[in-house]
Protein backbone atom coordinates (compact mmCIF):
# COMPACT_ATOMS: atom_id res chain seq x y z
CA UNK A 1 0.00 0.00 0.00
CA UNK A 2 3.32 2.30 0.08
CA UNK A 3 5.73 2.86 -1.13
CA UNK A 4 9.07 1.00 0.10
CA UNK A 5 10.88 4.53 -0.34
CA UNK A 6 8.11 5.88 1.63
CA UNK A 7 8.26 3.47 4.03
CA UNK A 8 12.35 3.68 4.74
CA UNK A 9 12.35 7.28 5.15
CA UNK A 10 9.58 7.09 7.26
CA UNK A 11 10.99 4.26 9.40
CA UNK A 12 14.49 5.81 9.50
CA UNK A 13 13.50 9.97 10.73
CA UNK A 14 10.91 8.04 12.68
CA UNK A 15 13.34 5.55 14.72
CA UNK A 16 15.68 8.45 15.15
CA UNK A 17 13.44 10.59 16.66
CA UNK A 18 12.60 8.47 19.18
CA UNK A 19 15.63 7.50 20.17
CA UNK A 20 16.53 10.92 21.41
CA UNK A 21 12.86 12.00 22.26
CA UNK A 22 11.08 8.81 23.94
CA UNK A 23 10.22 9.35 27.50
CA UNK A 24 11.49 7.70 30.13
CA UNK A 25 9.01 5.27 31.37
CA UNK A 26 9.23 2.29 33.67
CA UNK A 27 8.30 0.00 31.50
CA UNK A 28 10.49 0.42 28.45
CA UNK A 29 13.98 -0.40 31.09
CA UNK A 30 13.54 -3.77 30.01
CA UNK A 31 11.54 -6.12 27.54
CA UNK A 32 10.35 -8.16 29.98
CA UNK A 33 7.36 -9.48 28.55
CA UNK A 34 5.10 -9.44 31.74
CA UNK A 35 6.14 -5.76 32.18
CA UNK A 36 4.98 -4.99 29.18
CA UNK A 37 1.80 -6.97 29.57
CA UNK A 38 0.74 -5.20 32.60
CA UNK A 39 1.67 -1.82 31.29
CA UNK A 40 -0.47 -2.22 28.19
CA UNK A 41 -3.26 -3.25 30.17
CA UNK A 42 -3.56 -0.85 32.65
CA UNK A 43 -2.71 2.07 29.27
CA UNK A 44 -5.61 1.17 27.63
CA UNK A 45 -8.34 4.29 27.93
CA UNK A 46 -5.85 5.77 31.11
CA UNK A 47 -3.23 8.58 30.50
CA UNK A 48 0.83 7.73 30.97
CA UNK A 49 1.03 10.06 33.91
CA UNK A 50 -1.56 8.13 36.04
CA UNK A 51 -0.77 4.75 35.19
CA UNK A 52 3.26 5.11 36.61
CA UNK A 53 2.39 4.76 39.78
CA UNK A 54 -0.16 1.72 39.83
CA UNK A 55 2.37 0.18 37.34
CA UNK A 56 5.08 0.89 40.19
CA UNK A 57 2.96 -0.53 42.76
CA UNK A 58 1.44 -3.66 41.32
CA UNK A 59 4.86 -5.19 40.21
CA UNK A 60 5.91 -4.54 43.97
CA UNK A 61 2.73 -6.75 44.94
CA UNK A 62 3.52 -9.16 42.00
CA UNK A 63 6.90 -9.22 40.95
CA UNK A 64 6.05 -12.45 38.31
CA UNK A 65 3.43 -13.55 36.44
CA UNK A 66 3.34 -16.24 38.95
CA UNK A 67 2.54 -14.60 41.84
CA UNK A 68 -0.17 -12.39 39.69
CA UNK A 69 -1.60 -16.19 39.14
CA UNK A 70 -1.60 -17.19 42.83
CA UNK A 71 -2.95 -13.87 44.35
CA UNK A 72 -6.64 -13.51 45.32
CA UNK A 73 -8.78 -11.38 42.60
CA UNK A 74 -9.66 -9.24 45.64
CA UNK A 75 -5.99 -8.60 46.14
CA UNK A 76 -5.66 -7.47 42.63
CA UNK A 77 -8.52 -5.40 42.66
CA UNK A 78 -7.47 -3.17 45.54
CA UNK A 79 -4.01 -2.54 43.71
CA UNK A 80 -6.22 -1.68 40.51
CA UNK A 81 -8.62 0.77 42.47
CA UNK A 82 -8.98 3.98 40.64
CA UNK A 83 -7.83 3.11 37.29
CA UNK A 84 -11.23 2.33 36.38
CA UNK A 85 -12.41 -0.14 33.68
CA UNK A 86 -11.79 -3.43 36.17
CA UNK A 87 -12.66 -5.59 33.45
CA UNK A 88 -9.18 -5.21 32.73
CA UNK A 89 -7.31 -6.20 36.26
CA UNK A 90 -10.24 -9.48 36.22
CA UNK A 91 -8.91 -11.00 32.98
CA UNK A 92 -5.13 -9.92 33.22
CA UNK A 93 -5.45 -12.52 36.80
CA UNK A 94 -7.50 -15.15 34.75
CA UNK A 95 -4.57 -14.96 31.98
CA UNK A 96 -1.94 -15.20 34.14
CA UNK A 97 -3.56 -18.26 35.89
CA UNK A 98 -3.92 -19.72 32.28
CA UNK A 99 -0.47 -18.91 31.34
CA UNK A 100 0.50 -20.92 34.52
CA UNK A 101 -2.21 -23.71 33.98
CA UNK A 102 -1.91 -24.37 30.20
CA UNK A 103 1.85 -22.60 29.21
CA UNK A 104 4.07 -24.03 32.35
CA UNK A 105 4.37 -20.30 33.48
CA UNK A 106 5.50 -18.72 29.98
CA UNK A 107 3.77 -16.15 27.97
CA UNK A 108 3.20 -17.85 24.32
CA UNK A 109 5.25 -16.04 22.08
CA UNK A 110 2.57 -17.39 19.35
CA UNK A 111 0.23 -14.74 18.01
CA UNK A 112 -3.07 -17.38 18.42
CA UNK A 113 -2.10 -18.49 21.85
CA UNK A 114 -1.29 -15.41 23.34
CA UNK A 115 -4.87 -14.22 21.61
CA UNK A 116 -6.31 -17.01 23.21
CA UNK A 117 -5.95 -15.47 26.32
CA UNK A 118 -8.44 -13.57 28.41
CA UNK A 119 -7.92 -9.68 27.86
CA UNK A 120 -6.01 -9.92 24.40
CA UNK A 121 -7.37 -7.59 21.62
CA UNK A 122 -5.46 -7.08 18.72
CA UNK A 123 -3.88 -3.67 19.72
CA UNK A 124 -2.89 -5.60 22.95
CA UNK A 125 -1.30 -8.56 21.10
CA UNK A 126 0.42 -6.51 18.56
CA UNK A 127 2.03 -4.30 21.32
CA UNK A 128 3.04 -7.32 23.38
CA UNK A 129 4.68 -9.10 20.70
CA UNK A 130 6.68 -6.60 18.74
CA UNK A 131 7.79 -4.91 21.82
CA UNK A 132 8.66 -8.29 23.96
CA UNK A 133 9.83 -10.06 20.80
CA UNK A 134 10.20 -8.21 18.02
CA UNK A 135 7.14 -9.78 15.82
CA UNK A 136 6.16 -7.92 12.57
CA UNK A 137 3.08 -6.87 14.22
CA UNK A 138 0.88 -3.57 14.02
CA UNK A 139 -0.81 -1.62 16.80
CA UNK A 140 -3.47 0.82 16.32
CA UNK A 141 -4.60 3.19 19.39
CA UNK A 142 -5.93 6.80 19.57
CA UNK A 143 -2.17 8.30 19.16
CA UNK A 144 -0.97 6.30 16.48
CA UNK A 145 -4.16 6.52 14.11
CA UNK A 146 -4.40 10.26 14.34
CA UNK A 147 -0.53 10.03 13.10
CA UNK A 148 -1.59 8.27 10.50
CA UNK A 149 -4.95 9.86 9.94
CA UNK A 150 -2.61 12.82 9.29
CA UNK A 151 0.39 11.63 7.55
CA UNK A 152 -1.81 10.26 4.74
CA UNK A 153 -4.27 13.16 4.54
CA UNK A 154 -7.90 10.78 5.86
CA UNK A 155 -10.45 12.77 7.04
CA UNK A 156 -12.28 9.59 8.03
CA UNK A 157 -13.45 8.95 11.44
CA UNK A 158 -10.60 6.67 12.36
CA UNK A 159 -13.58 4.45 14.52
CA UNK A 160 -15.63 3.90 11.86
CA UNK A 161 -15.30 0.17 10.32
CA UNK A 162 -14.07 1.22 6.93
CA UNK A 163 -11.48 3.42 8.04
CA UNK A 164 -10.75 1.18 10.81
CA UNK A 165 -10.24 -1.50 8.54
CA UNK A 166 -7.37 0.52 6.23
CA UNK A 167 -5.93 2.15 9.47
CA UNK A 168 -4.95 -1.66 10.53
CA UNK A 169 -3.93 -2.40 6.94
CA UNK A 170 -1.63 0.71 6.78
CA UNK A 171 -0.03 0.57 9.73
CA UNK A 172 0.70 -3.33 9.17
CA UNK A 173 2.18 -1.91 5.56
CA UNK A 174 4.50 0.64 6.87
CA UNK A 175 6.47 -1.51 9.32
CA UNK A 176 9.91 -2.24 9.28
CA UNK A 177 11.90 -5.55 9.18
CA UNK A 178 13.88 -4.96 12.60
CA UNK A 179 12.86 -2.48 15.81
CA UNK A 180 8.94 -3.20 15.08
CA UNK A 181 8.29 -3.06 18.67
CA UNK A 182 10.59 0.83 19.17
CA UNK A 183 8.52 1.69 15.39
CA UNK A 184 5.05 0.62 17.28
CA UNK A 185 5.88 2.71 20.40
CA UNK A 186 7.21 5.24 18.04
CA UNK A 187 4.36 6.20 16.05
CA UNK A 188 2.21 6.40 19.49
CA UNK A 189 4.81 8.85 21.47
CA UNK A 190 4.31 11.08 18.38
CA UNK A 191 0.88 11.55 18.44
CA UNK A 192 1.12 11.44 22.46
CA UNK A 193 3.96 14.43 22.52
CA UNK A 194 4.18 16.29 19.25
CA UNK A 195 0.89 15.03 16.35
CA UNK A 196 -1.66 16.25 19.66
CA UNK A 197 -5.17 16.23 18.76
CA UNK A 198 -6.14 20.54 19.02
CA UNK A 199 -2.46 21.76 17.92
CA UNK A 200 0.13 19.67 16.28
CA UNK A 201 4.03 20.85 16.66
CA UNK A 202 4.43 20.50 12.94
CA UNK A 203 7.63 21.95 13.44
CA UNK A 204 8.93 19.40 15.26
CA UNK A 205 7.57 16.58 13.74
CA UNK A 206 10.38 14.50 12.54
CA UNK A 207 8.40 13.43 9.26
CA UNK A 208 6.80 16.63 8.27
CA UNK A 209 8.14 16.24 4.75
CA UNK A 210 6.25 12.76 4.21
CA UNK A 211 2.80 14.53 5.99
CA UNK A 212 0.11 15.20 3.43
CA UNK A 213 -2.20 16.95 5.69
CA UNK A 214 0.86 19.25 6.46
CA UNK A 215 1.11 19.61 2.63
CA UNK A 216 -2.30 20.84 2.37
CA UNK A 217 -2.72 22.43 5.45
CA UNK A 218 -5.49 20.22 6.69
CA UNK A 219 -4.06 19.04 9.88
CA UNK A 220 -5.87 20.75 12.35
CA UNK A 221 -9.14 18.94 10.54
CA UNK A 222 -8.12 15.89 10.86
CA UNK A 223 -9.04 12.94 12.19
CA UNK A 224 -12.81 13.98 11.75
CA UNK A 225 -14.58 12.41 14.63
CA UNK A 226 -18.58 12.12 15.31
CA UNK A 227 -20.42 14.49 17.97
CA UNK A 228 -19.81 12.28 21.13
CA UNK A 229 -23.41 11.03 22.91
CA UNK A 230 -24.75 13.37 25.09
CA UNK A 231 -23.90 13.49 28.64
CA UNK A 232 -26.87 11.57 30.81
CA UNK A 233 -27.51 12.69 34.11
CA UNK A 234 -28.03 9.96 37.22
CA UNK A 235 -29.04 10.51 40.59
CA UNK A 236 -28.13 8.35 43.05
CA UNK A 237 -28.53 7.35 46.75
CA UNK A 238 -25.89 5.42 49.29
CA UNK A 239 -26.42 4.46 52.90
CA UNK A 240 -23.90 3.84 55.75
CA UNK A 241 -25.42 1.67 58.35
CA UNK A 242 -24.09 1.93 60.96
CA UNK A 243 -24.38 -1.01 63.98
CA UNK A 244 -22.72 0.15 66.85
CA UNK A 245 -19.36 1.04 65.71
CA UNK A 246 -19.58 -1.15 62.74
CA UNK A 247 -20.98 -0.25 59.05
CA UNK A 248 -22.48 -2.60 56.63
CA UNK A 249 -20.28 -3.05 53.50
CA UNK A 250 -21.72 -5.11 50.48
CA UNK A 251 -20.46 -6.97 47.53
CA UNK A 252 -21.48 -6.43 44.10
CA UNK A 253 -22.53 -8.97 41.68
CA UNK A 254 -19.65 -10.68 39.15
CA UNK A 255 -20.72 -9.01 36.53
CA UNK A 256 -22.22 -5.46 35.51
CA UNK A 257 -20.75 -2.43 36.99
CA UNK A 258 -17.61 -2.72 39.10
CA UNK A 259 -18.41 -6.79 39.49
CA UNK A 260 -17.09 -8.31 42.71
CA UNK A 261 -16.46 -4.72 44.33
CA UNK A 262 -17.92 -3.61 47.62
CA UNK A 263 -19.88 -0.62 48.61
CA UNK A 264 -22.22 1.20 50.75
CA UNK A 265 -25.84 -0.06 49.57
CA UNK A 266 -27.01 2.33 46.49
CA UNK A 267 -29.35 2.55 44.19
CA UNK A 268 -30.93 5.18 41.42
CA UNK A 269 -32.92 7.89 42.90
CA UNK A 270 -36.83 6.69 41.46
CA UNK A 271 -38.51 10.27 39.50
CA UNK A 272 -40.42 11.89 41.97
CA UNK A 273 -38.96 10.61 44.88
CA UNK A 274 -37.20 12.10 47.63
CA UNK A 275 -33.39 10.78 48.30
CA UNK A 276 -34.06 10.23 51.85
CA UNK A 277 -37.15 8.26 50.91
CA UNK A 278 -35.19 5.97 47.99
CA UNK A 279 -32.49 5.16 50.76
CA UNK A 280 -35.21 4.07 53.40
CA UNK A 281 -36.72 1.79 50.66
CA UNK A 282 -33.42 0.65 48.75
CA UNK A 283 -31.72 -0.91 52.14
CA UNK A 284 -35.36 -3.36 52.84
CA UNK A 285 -35.43 -3.81 49.13
CA UNK A 286 -31.85 -4.99 48.43
CA UNK A 287 -30.21 -6.06 52.19
CA UNK A 288 -33.49 -6.64 53.96
CA UNK A 289 -32.09 -4.93 56.75
CA UNK A 290 -34.27 -1.63 58.62
CA UNK A 291 -33.10 1.33 59.72
CA UNK A 292 -33.66 4.61 60.25
CA UNK A 293 -32.44 7.02 57.84
CA UNK A 294 -30.72 10.02 59.38
CA UNK A 295 -28.11 12.77 58.26
CA UNK A 296 -26.74 13.37 55.21
CA UNK A 297 -22.90 12.28 54.88
CA UNK A 298 -21.80 13.77 51.75
CA UNK A 299 -22.46 14.38 48.05
CA UNK A 300 -20.26 13.32 45.82
CA UNK A 301 -20.39 13.66 41.81
CA UNK A 302 -18.54 11.51 39.36
CA UNK A 303 -18.35 10.09 36.08
CA UNK A 304 -18.59 6.66 34.17
CA UNK A 305 -18.16 6.84 30.41
CA UNK A 306 -20.98 9.28 29.42
CA UNK A 307 -22.89 9.31 32.10
CA UNK A 308 -23.01 12.10 34.80
CA UNK A 309 -23.85 10.14 38.24
CA UNK A 310 -24.40 12.55 41.06
CA UNK A 311 -24.52 10.13 44.47
CA UNK A 312 -26.30 11.71 47.65
CA UNK A 313 -24.81 9.58 51.21
CA UNK A 314 -26.81 9.06 53.94
CA UNK A 315 -26.40 8.11 57.33
CA UNK A 316 -28.88 5.56 59.14
CA UNK A 317 -29.15 3.51 62.51
CA UNK A 318 -29.61 -0.30 62.29
CA UNK A 319 -33.06 -1.24 63.82
CA UNK A 320 -33.64 -4.89 62.55
CA UNK A 321 -33.23 -7.66 59.83
CA UNK A 322 -30.38 -9.73 58.88
CA UNK A 323 -28.76 -9.36 55.34
CA UNK A 324 -30.42 -10.96 52.44
CA UNK A 325 -30.50 -10.11 49.11
CA UNK A 326 -30.60 -11.30 45.28
CA UNK A 327 -28.32 -8.37 44.22
CA UNK A 328 -25.57 -8.38 46.48
CA UNK A 329 -23.28 -11.74 46.89
CA UNK A 330 -22.48 -10.72 50.78
CA UNK A 331 -22.30 -8.08 53.41
CA UNK A 332 -20.45 -7.92 56.08
CA UNK A 333 -20.27 -5.46 59.33
CA UNK A 334 -16.96 -3.45 59.41
CA UNK A 335 -14.49 -0.96 61.23
CA UNK A 336 -14.53 2.13 59.14
CA UNK A 337 -10.84 1.28 59.82
CA UNK A 338 -11.17 -2.05 58.06
CA UNK A 339 -12.52 -0.64 54.77
CA UNK A 340 -8.89 -0.04 53.26
CA UNK A 341 -8.31 -3.57 52.85
CA UNK A 342 -11.54 -4.27 50.49
CA UNK A 343 -11.56 -3.48 46.59
CA UNK A 344 -14.17 -0.63 46.31
CA UNK A 345 -14.88 1.57 43.23
CA UNK A 346 -13.66 5.63 43.22
CA UNK A 347 -16.67 7.29 44.56
CA UNK A 348 -17.27 4.61 47.29
CA UNK A 349 -13.73 4.95 48.48
CA UNK A 350 -13.98 8.74 48.89
CA UNK A 351 -17.27 8.16 51.26
CA UNK A 352 -14.70 5.10 53.09
CA UNK A 353 -12.14 7.34 53.43
CA UNK A 354 -14.28 10.09 55.02
CA UNK A 355 -15.22 7.38 57.75
CA UNK A 356 -12.05 6.66 58.50
CA UNK A 357 -10.98 10.12 59.00
CA UNK A 358 -13.34 10.28 61.96
CA UNK A 359 -13.67 7.01 62.91
CA UNK A 360 -16.43 7.82 65.54
CA UNK A 361 -19.93 6.96 66.63
CA UNK A 362 -21.84 9.17 64.37
CA UNK A 363 -24.11 11.61 65.35
CA UNK A 364 -27.26 11.00 63.10
CA UNK A 365 -30.10 12.91 64.35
Amino acid sequence: MTSSDFRRQLCRSLLAWFDRHRRDLPWRRSRDVYHIWVSEVMLQQTQVATVIPYFKRFLEAFPTLADLAAAEEGDVLRLWEGLGYYRRARDLHRAAQRVVADHGGRIPQEPALLASLPGIGRYTLGAILSQAFDRRLPILETNSQRVLCRLFGRRCDPRRGQARRWLWEIAESLLPARRVGAFNQALMELGALVCTPAVPRCGACPVRALCAARRLGIQDEIPNHADPPAAIRVQEVAVVVYRGRRVLFVQRPQHGRWAGLWEFPHAPLDKGELAEETAARLLVRVTGIVAEVGTELLTLRHSVTHHRITMVCFQARYRIGRFRSTFYRRARWVAPAELTAFPVSAPQRRVAQLLVQSDRQPNLF
